[in-house]
């Protein structure tokens, strides 16, 4: 049987003053993800299985189970995110501007019963992606 409970989605949207090419960067290079969000063992290859670490809490080991879905050079990334026995999915989307590029992040895949998650997602992507226009902006 299949789950057909909806789902909420997480979209924040942010221009950026860099090009989509150093955003890209900064979303697909280990070094540079854990400068803005946590150590991985991402690659930039569609079906890599990989992991982002962060320091264990209680109830949570710090470890965020995800597998890279799309790939699109400069254009579009996504990949699985599963913690704590749940399983959504961030999806990036670079649109280039006259002044740089629209940066769309969108989460989805929350259950009803996960409002605490959904808050902390909110509170905590939006720190995530002010650190990636940060990170964006040092690069060459």
């Amino acid at each position: 049987m299949t789950n057909t409970a909806p789902t909420r989605s997480l979209v924040i949207e942010r221009e950026v003053p860099h090009r989509p090419e150093k955003v890209w960067r900064a979303l697909t290079q280990g070094a540079l993800i854990e400068e803005w969000l946590m150590k991985n063992d991402f690659q930039p290859v569609v079906g890599h299985r990989f992991n982002f670490r962060s320091t264990p809490v209680p109830g949570w080991d710090g470890v965020i189970n995800c597998e890279v879905l799309v790939l699109e050079p400069n254009s579009r990334l996504s990949y699985s995110w599963g913690t704590m026995g749940t399983e959504s999915v961030v999806a990036w989307t670079l649109t280039p501007t006259q002044s740089g590029t629209h940066v769309r992040m969108e989460q989805t895949g929350f259950r009803s019963e996960q409002d605490a998650a959904y808050k902390g997602a909110t509170y905590g992507w939006t720190k995530f992606i002010g650190n990636l226009e940060r990170v964006a902006g040092g690069l060459d």
